[in-house]
């Protein structure tokens, strides 16, 4: 039976993540007390699954999501969503010299927290040929972030009686993997939601430049030649296309709000597998100068991305 047991609690609890009961930030909870409380099934793989599900989870999202509003949410943060890619890679740079973090790791953090967080750091990675533990370094700060992240943001959100439309700006802008950017704006409203995720996407394409600038700059100072194939992922091309469908075929609406409603339960689920993915020994092994090289940089940027999103309301 004790072999049985962390199959029968990680299984159990997962049920759960399906009902009304369990919220986005609760399901991370609940999968980082079994994880390591109970502990894994020996089969289980959240971090496979969790990429999986997620891309199907967002491509459901964007049925609930109208192609004017996108089209509009786009070009209202288009400046601060550069303003705030340049800032970070500078800041990152700028920081991981004084904290002493060799220059890769810190790269690879100022790229995760830039733009997309564990997407980012896979796609620059190798097109400057990061070791594995300097990938691992840089995942596991960006990965802790992210956790807090889900569970702050909404506290302050409320705190700071933000608007939805806000909110899902400032999450998209200032949270690192996209799991947490739509988890926590799930938990803020469903405004909140498909403006984060609209926008979330939109900044999540600056992985191909900064991949692209990225492999230049290594080739210059190394002589290094890089052939890895540049991609869009196959997620945002699914989001904009149930967009343009949902757009184009109107008459489905029905069809459209149930997909996007099993799409946010499936969001929780996923949630729930990125918190059975947090364990002390991946917190310990991301060492206090990286994770305060990832912090300083996300206090930053979230600050600075709120404080231009408060400005921007009052003009």
């Amino acid at each position: 039976m004790p072999k049985l047991l962390p199959s029968i609690v990680f299984w159990g609890v997962a049920l759960l993540t399906f009902t009304p009961w369990v919220s986005a930030p609760l399901a991370l909870v609940l999968g980082a007390l079994v994880v390591n409380g109970i502990g894994l099934p020996h089969y289980a793989q959240p971090a496979v699954w969790v990429k999986r599900l997620l891309a199907l989870a967002i491509v459901g999202l964007g049925f609930g999501v109208q192609l004017e509003v996108a089209w509009q949410v786009t070009h209202s943060y288009f400046g601060i969503m550069v303003v705030s890619i340049g800032v970070t890679l500078l800041l990152a740079l700028v920081g991981g010299r004084w904290l002493r973090v060799d220059g890769v790791t810190s790269h690879l953090i100022g790229s995760g927290t830039a733009i997309c967080g564990g997407s980012a750091i896979a796609a620059v990675a190798p097109a400057m040929h990061a070791r594995n533990d300097q990938m691992a370094l840089a995942l596991a700060c960006i990965f802790t972030l992210n956790a807090i992240a889900l569970l702050v943001f909404p506290w302050l959100g409320h705190l700071l009686q933000l608007d939805q439309s806000t909110f899902g700006a400032w999450a998209a802008i200032a949270i690192h993997d996209t799991s947490s950017v739509v988890g926590a704006a799930q938990a803020y409203g469903d405004e909140a939601l498909q403006t984060a995720t609209t926008l979330k996407l939109a900044r999540a394409l600056w992985i191909i430049p900064l991949a692209l600038v990225t492999a230049w700059i290594y080739q210059w100072h190394h002589g290094v030649a890089t052939t890895r194939k540049l991609t869009v992922p196959l997620f945002i091309v699914g989001y904009i296309l149930a967009m343009a469908c949902a757009y184009i075929m109107p008459q489905f609406d029905s069809v459209y709000q149930t997909i996007f409603g099993a799409a946010k339960q499936l969001l929780v689920f996923c949630l729930y597998l990125v918190g059975a993915s947090i364990t002390w020994a991946r917190l310990r092994a991301a060492g206090w100068r990286p994770l305060v090289l990832a912090l300083s940089l996300w206090v930053v940027i979230a600050t600075f991305t709120l404080g231009w999103l408060l400005y921007a309301a009052k003009v």
